[in-house]
């Protein structure tokens, strides 16, 4: 068995030497860590064993399959690497030092409100994080307790690539990498795990005036020990505070979603029609605009942290609502417009 191991670690490294793309990696990942893989081949025949034996073998395997899943984490942050650095030397030469007209233009007002939240969580201690808008199926369902075939998946109408990655429909596709970016400091030196991270979403959505097939999420996660309900009622209630610089009618509802248990939706009244009912928020006086809750141990565990010691709380606050809710902007689409009629009219007031 060690031999077929350190066979199965030789072949995976002269696998990675010679990927070129993203996509590539993803086949490697299904080769060695699916349920049809190569690491999970080494299982055959454990009810042939005795107990002391499949418990030696059950560990073997299950660290192979860490070191493995760790190898090609960091293949992938090597690959994002040079695509980044390849895109900046594309970049065509411009003169610094050109005077700006600063009557051009003015800022979207989604920038405005995700750079106000990003204020407002650095000075919670949260570090602001930025992800890839394509990412594959691992980070956006599989890490995220939502295996292949799940009816969860339903939710989310979803834009495939042709190379099997896809347009991210959630900003918890960042999630796992988060945990394997900070889960040795959280372990190690006892930092907790505080990190925002917004970006842009994609769904096959039909349009109306409060959906859109693009749009802004800002996600946001909290990992340590001990971490309740309590802190995630407290950080929602602080950040809506400060956006909307009075006290916010807000009201938290049971709602599913797998990747965390339980899971809420906190709704707001509608600041459009004042709770009365309008097309924002179909009529109800409520606008759903922050899916939260406590982590689900599976998702703790894909990244590398251990559920029975730690817990932590995630939220997926919808910025292009908020932005609405903010500016009193009654129809979605207008965000994407492109016009600058609309748009010009919104300028920083901080």
């Amino acid at each position: 068995m060690d031999e077929k191991i350190t066979g199965l670690k030789a072949q995976l490294e002269a696998d990675l030497a010679k990927i070129e793309t993203a996509a590539d990696l993803e086949n490697i990942r299904v080769a060695y860590l699916g349920k049809k893989g190569s690491i999970t081949d080494l299982m055959k025949g454990m009810k042939d064993l005795s107990n002391d034996e499949r418990k030696a073998l059950g560990q073997k395997v299950n660290e192979l399959k860490t070191e493995v899943s760790d190898t090609i984490t960091a293949k992938m942050e090597e690959l994002k690497r040079k695509e980044l650095e390849a895109e900046i030397n594309a970049m065509p030469e411009f003169d610094v030092a050109l005077p700006v007209n600063m009557d051009r233009g003015s800022y979207h007002p989604i920038t405005l409100v995700q750079r106000q939240c990003e204020s407002i969580f650095r000075t919670m201690g949260f570090t602001i994080e930025d992800y890839s808008e394509i990412v594959t199926d691992y980070e956006c369902f599989e890490a995220l307790n939502i295996p292949k075939h799940h009816p969860a998946r339903d939710m989310q109408d979803t834009y495939y690539l042709e190379n099997g990655q896809l347009l991210k429909s959630h900003t918890s596709a960042a999630q796992n990498a988060i945990y394997k970016k900070y889960k040795d400091a959280l372990i190690n030196e006892g930092k907790p795990i505080k990190a925002i991270f917004p970006g842009r979403c994609f769904r096959n959505e039909a349009t109306d005036a409060c959906h859109e097939n693009t749009f802004f999420q800002m996600e946001g996660v909290m990992v340590d020990k001990d971490i309740s309900i309590s802190n995630l009622i407290f950080f929602m209630k602080t950040m809506l505070s400060e956006v909307f610089r009075k006290d916010i009618k807000v009201r938290l509802r049971p709602g599913f979603f797998p990747f965390v248990e339980p899971g809420f939706e906190l709704d707001i009244s509608c600041l459009i029609c004042g709770g009365d009912g309008c097309p924002s928020c179909k009529h109800s006086g409520w606008l759903e605009l922050c899916p939260c809750g406590m982590i689900h141990p599976e998702v703790l565990k894909a990244g590398g942290i251990d559920p029975e010691e730690y817990t932590g709380f995630a939220f997926g606050l919808g910025l292009t609502r908020l932005a609405m809710m903010k500016y009193g902007v009654k129809d979605i689409r207008d965000l994407n417009s492109g016009s600058l009629k609309v748009l010009s009219q919104f300028t920083d007031d901080e």
